[in-house]
């Protein structure tokens, strides 16, 4: 049966479980995170308060960004029962030319010790309720060309390929008009 699961704010109170997730991660790229450093993330007290409080302010339309950066829904994947974090995910609300290009609206990773458990199906649906409620329709959802588990998600969830562009495979969800980078 598929692990419960569920999408949470970012939250200081979370770091001890944000740190063991990260452990689990090894170093490795956790899409969705917005650490833009896996081998350094923001862990010490005061940097780790910072991080929380900017990954909530992204997500107000009003709260300006630096040149290049776009308002964005972070939640953490949480088991329900457990309360482990399994995971992140991040709802961008616009495109850039890079998102457009190999980031999409919504990146998620799952910890390796979480998958194949429907952990990622289970988050990028509701990630894309998210997405609706944000009225972002279609979603371009991104993965590795040769990350065959994030593949088998989004073509689960009603991704359809339009092409490959440098190393990544690019799905379109939802029938509104393809957007132009913004």
């Amino acid at each position: 049966m598929p692990v419960q699961i569920e999408l949470v704010p970012p939250s200081v109170a979370l770091r001890g479980e944000i740190i063991d997730c990260l452990a689990d991660f090894a170093g490795t790229p956790s899409d969705g995170s917005s650490i833009s450093d896996p081998t350094r993330p923001p862990l010490a007290d005061e940097d780790w308060s910072e991080f929380v409080t900017q990954r909530l302010a992204e997500e107000d339309p009003s709260t300006e960004l630096a040149e290049g950066w776009v308002h964005c829904t972070s939640r953490w994947i949480r088991e329900q029962g457990s309360g482990q974090v399994l995971g992140f995910l991040a709802v961008r609300h616009r495109l850039t030319p890079f998102l457009l290009e190999v980031g999409g609206h919504i990146g998620y990773s799952v910890r390796p010790s979480a998958r194949r458990r429907g952990v990622a199906t289970a988050a990028l649906a509701q990630g894309l309720e998210i997405a609706a409620g944000l009225a972002i329709d279609p979603v371009l959802i991104t993965c590795d060309t040769d990350n065959t588990a994030s593949r088998r998600t989004i073509e689960s969830a009603g991704g359809v390929l339009e092409d490959i562009r440098e190393g990544k495979r690019r799905y379109w969800i939802g029938e509104g008009e393809r957007p132009a980078a913004q």
